[in-house]
């Protein structure tokens, strides 16, 4: 029986691992406003939304990439897509802020860098008003397609791990295309790991992790029931990771890793501060994990610790090595 790793020999290999990101790399823009600013506008009346700073950061794969750095991975590279706009440019600026690597991010012109803007309320810290997102609902041009393969295929091998964020919640998807996933499907070297919103069931031969929620709709959508061996098997997944909030993550390994079910239980956490990003965050300590481990359980139990670090803070938070280990190193 192979030796279990301890927490602080887990962290030990993060450094010697390589990263890439691929998906849909999107920007959040915190903006703080002050609702006595709430002034009419002289022109339509319309009450107007006086914002008095602003922080961004890297969302969607960007959060993924943000743990990642966070947790020293050794190197830590996006591949997506930018618009050629304001927003791109902060985008760009906020991944080189938290030494991530943006050379594989493709910029195109008139397509908009998908951004969540966030408002808070600087009288009650509280986002209270709806979000403004900027997002691309037309399908990506073929050109752009297959620039973008072409950029995963030539720089695949340059990575140990390879995390997949496909958060386009719209039909046609975004950057994570059936082309893309064809490509992921081919990659011998890596350690692929995909985390789809909407479109889990249609991933080959790499790890998938979903919510249960998620997981719920892929294996009703592929099977008419759900199931989620059967779901796995359908995908030729080595592994299938649901994770389950508050509970833990139900590990569904095939049958070369132990095959069957398994939930690994969570520790308790009272009060969360903020649940947004918990996914990407576990899927960051996962996947590096499953990497160093090979152990499919001991990945689950520590993006299950990861993860009961970063709810714990405001926003889409990140989890270091020191608070990871807490009293255990």
């Amino acid at each position: 029986m192979s030796k279990v790793m301890t927490t602080a020999e887990i962290l030990a290999g993060f450094p010697k691992l390589r990263a890439l990101v691929v998906g849909d790399v999107c920007l959040d823009r915190w903006c703080t406003y002050d609702p006595a600013l709430a002034l009419p506008s002289s022109e339509t009346g319309i009450p107007r939304i006086g914002v008095v700073a602003t922080e961004v950061t890297p969302g969607a794969a960007g959060t993924i990439a943000n743990n990642l750095a966070a947790l020293k991975a050794g190197k830590v590279a996006v591949l997506g897509l930018v618009g050629e706009d304001g927003f791109g440019h902060e985008l760009r600026g906020a991944l080189q802020a938290r030494g991530i690597s943006s050379e594989r991010l493709l910029g195109a012109p008139r397509i908009p860098t998908f951004t969540y803007t966030k408002l808070i309320n600087s009288t009650t810290g509280a986002e209270d008003l709806p979000r403004v997102d900027f997002v691309n609902t037309q399908p990506l041009p073929e050109a752009l397609d297959r620039a973008l393969v072409g950029i995963l295929e030539r720089a695949a091998a340059d990575y140990d791990v390879i995390l997949v964020s496909d958060q386009a919640e719209t039909s046609a998807g975004g950057v994570v295309t059936a082309r893309m996933r064809e490509a992921l499907a081919r990659i011998p070297s890596a350690l692929v790991w995909v985390d789809s919103r909407m479109r889990a069931e249609r991933f080959r031969n790499v790890v998938v992790k979903p919510n249960q929620q998620e997981a719920e709709a892929a294996s009703m959508r592929a099977l008419g029931r759900v199931d989620y061996e059967e779901l796995r098997r359908l995908m030729n997944a080595p592994l299938l990771v649901i994770t389950q909030g508050g509970q833990g993550a139900l590990v569904v390994s095939d049958a070369n890793i132990g095959s069957g079910a398994m939930l690994v239980p969570t520790r308790s956490v009272a009060n969360p501060v903020d649940i947004c990003g918990a996914g990407d965050s576990f899927s960051a300590g996962a996947a590096l994990t499953l990497r160093v481990t090979g152990d499919p359980v001991a990945a689950a139990r520590f993006g299950n610790r990861v993860a009961s670090v970063t709810i714990m803070k405001k926003g889409t938070g990140t989890a270091s090595p020191e608070e990871v280990c807490g009293a255990d190193c």
